[in-house]
């Protein structure tokens, strides 16, 4: 028997296009019933905002063929098939291979990637004309255990002032999760290298200032309960969920763009979901709306790297995915138990 099938109407630039779902009742969220043509409709209600802060760059798409409780991987370039509004952009990665990787230039791209499981969408920090120099400088504050959303909420003002003192404007989202993302808008000047040391650099100086709160360590074992500050989420290839992406997780949350005034005053990060974002939206519009509007630049956080190289502070590891990197550390912890696994002087 033929699976059941239906058509969406999509506004896109040049007139409506009508795409497929299939199987358009299948359970996505079971704990909520949100089915697949749910989420179908729900980018197509926060189009504006979803391509403002996820369009016309290279993104990865993280499916989901059995629902949010199955298994799941990414695509990041257009499989055979692919619809002609599906665009590509070739890319380098970290390896140094070249291969295109999808674009969403309308909504209706972002709807055909939801016929095909997706329910996560992974932006890169730069955009197609250059996808080598990011347009935002990207800082995760990851909570570890025993510390929690609201904890991430405390040390996010003070990371908004660290970055104000350096000349840039923070934005800030949920992550959908336990989490905070805090954006800052920066010229295309520099290469992700130069803006991932940028991000150590502001790390750095949070770190001494919360040292109780805040931890840059690499290593899981010695962050102690205290928020992360992820910087390896700013190199090439790595990404985090869009804004207004949906996140793979019970509650159907949204990675969700907030002010400043509500952070402080307090929010749930899952009372942002993919039924309660639009009528958010609508009521309040979106804070990322002039997001990119006045670019910041990196200069006076590449001027607080070289001062923490020069009193000894150098680089930090990179994933071990990685190709390895010039003035890195070894990546493999020594081991505290075993003395003849220690560091040797040179």
């Amino acid at each position: 028997m033929a699976s059941e099938r239906i058509t969406l109407t999509v506004p896109g630039p040049d007139g409506d296009r009508e795409v497929g779902i299939s199987n358009p009742r299948r359970v996505i969220w079971p704990e909520l019933g949100i089915t697949k043509q749910e989420l179908a409709e729900y980018l197509i209600a926060v189009s504006g905002p979803f391509l403002a802060a996820n369009g016309d760059r290279p993104v990865s798409l993280e499916r989901f063929p059995e629902g949010v409780d199955g298994e799941r991987f990414y695509s990041k370039n257009p499989p055979k098939g692919a619809p002609g509004f599906v665009e590509a952009q070739t890319v380098t990665y970290n390896s140094g291979r070249r291969h295109p990787q999808i674009i969403l230039t309308e909504i209706a791209a972002a709807v055909w990637a939801v016929q095909m499981n997706t329910i996560v969408f992974h932006p890169w920090a730069s955009l197609t004309a250059n996808t080598d120099n990011p347009v935002e400088l990207r800082i995760d504050l990851d909570p570890q255990p025993g510390t929690d959303f609201a904890d991430a909420a405390a040390v996010a003002p003070a990371m908004r002032d660290v970055l104000a003192e350096a000349g840039l404007t923070a934005f800030l989202k949920t992550s959908g999760n336990r989490g905070i993302h805090v954006f800052c808008p920066i010229e295309p000047e520099w290469e992700f290298l130069d803006v991932r040391h940028a991000v150590i650099a502001a790390g750095r100086e949070l770190e001494r200032r919360l040292p109780d709160k805040v931890t840059m360590n690499w290593w899981k074992e010695e962050r102690g309960e205290r928020i992360f500050i992820d910087f390896n989420q700013a190199n090439r290839d790595r990404t985090m969920a869009g804004a207004y992406s949906p996140r793979a997780l019970p509650a159907a949350t949204v990675s969700t763009p907030l002010t400043w005034d509500e952070l402080e005053a307090g929010v749930d990060p899952t009372a942002f979901t993919v039924r309660t974002v639009p009528e958010r939206l609508a009521e309040i519009g979106d804070p990322w709306a002039d997001l990119l509007a006045k670019p910041g630049r990196i200069d006076t956080l590449l001027e607080w790297w070289q001062r923490d190289l020069g009193e000894g502070l150098g680089e930090l590891p990179f994933p071990p995915d990685f190709p390895k990197m010039p003035g890195e550390p070894p990546r493999v912890q020594p081991s505290r138990i075993n003395p003849e696994n220690w560091p040797k002087d040179e």
